[in-house]
């Protein structure tokens, strides 16, 4: 799960003043309990009326479901970053370098 890199590397994030937000179309509840099984040490967000996912764009309409997107907001609050594919195993890396760019 592309979750369980972040998890893993969440010192690293941590040592870059990065925070890390998981969101998804599942109840608060659903998410708490993703998130205690998986021992994340970061929020998972529900977005069950969509309303951030289609703001970001990211809902098919002929679906209503959402693409899997990670999204690298600076510390201006601009997006910096908008990963729509990723290597899962790879992404966390991905991420803390662009992190660095930001610098």
């Amino acid at each position: 799960m592309e979750g369980n890199g972040f998890r893993d590397r969440i010192q690293e994030f941590t040592d870059k003043n990065c925070s890390i937000v998981g969101v998804s179309f599942d109840t608060n509840a659903d998410n708490k309990a993703f998130k205690d099984k998986a021992n994340y040490p970061f929020d998972l967000l529900s977005d069950s009326d969509h309303k951030a996912s289609n703001a970001f764009g990211i809902v098919t309409s002929d679906t209503g479901r959402s693409n899997r997107v990670s999204v690298l907001i600076g510390p201006d609050g601009l997006i910096s970053k908008s990963y729509s594919q990723v290597d899962v195993a790879k992404h966390p890396e991905q991420v803390l370098a662009d992190l660095s760019n930001l610098a």
